[in-house]
Parts: structure tokens; sequence; C-alpha cells
């Protein structure tokens, strides 16, 4: 999706790790919350507290999900699941990855 529509925004950016991931916290017109964000090149680890579903808008990154041995590619319309309680491993490089972050 490249649009959402009837949203509303928190207008104070989620910022971690420095500034190499920021994000927009999103609320749709039937309550589902959402993220939209970038992260800057690098290799960060996020835990999770809801299942997430993150989808990449574009860029790329290689992802390891917690208990997992190998890294897993993901480009511009692919997306992983991360479940709930746990955490995953993100590598960037090269340009930045844009994503939607889904909660649920």
């Amino acid at each position: 999706m490249s649009q959402f529509d009837n949203v509303s925004v928190v207008s104070k950016a989620n910022v971690y790790f420095d500034g190499k991931c920021v994000s927009h916290s999103i609320t749709l017109a039937d309550g589902t919350k959402k993220s939209v964000g970038v992260i800057l090149p690098s290799t960060l680890t996020f835990n999770t507290g809801a299942p997430e579903i993150m989808e990449t808008v574009a860029g790329a990154c290689r992802v390891k999900l917690a208990g997992e041995s190998e890294w897993a590619r993901y480009g511009a319309g692919q997306s992983f699941k991360v479940p709930g309680n746990s955490s995953f491993d993100i590598e960037v490089a090269g340009e930045p990855y844009h994503y939607v972050c889904h909660f649920g």
C-alpha cells in the first residue's frame, strides 16, 4: 500500500538508536495502529511486545528472528512476521529501508 487515507498521525517522531530508525505512529479510522518509518544503514536489534508484520516499502534488509541462525533478505513489496514478546536483528546496507509496521 502506497498511501493511508483518513488517519490520525502522532506528530512527534519515534527516534531509536541515535536516529538510525525514525518512525511515526498512525491510527486508521477503524482504530488499527501502525507505524511508518525508515531505518538508515546499520545493524539493530528490536524487541516486540505485540506480534508485528514488517512490510518493506522501499530499500532492502536482512533479518534474523530470535532463535533462528539464518538471515533472510527482504526487498520492496515483501514482508516478514515477528512473534509477540520476541526480537529480531535487522541489517540495512546501502540505501535506507522504508517500512510499515502492522501491529497485532
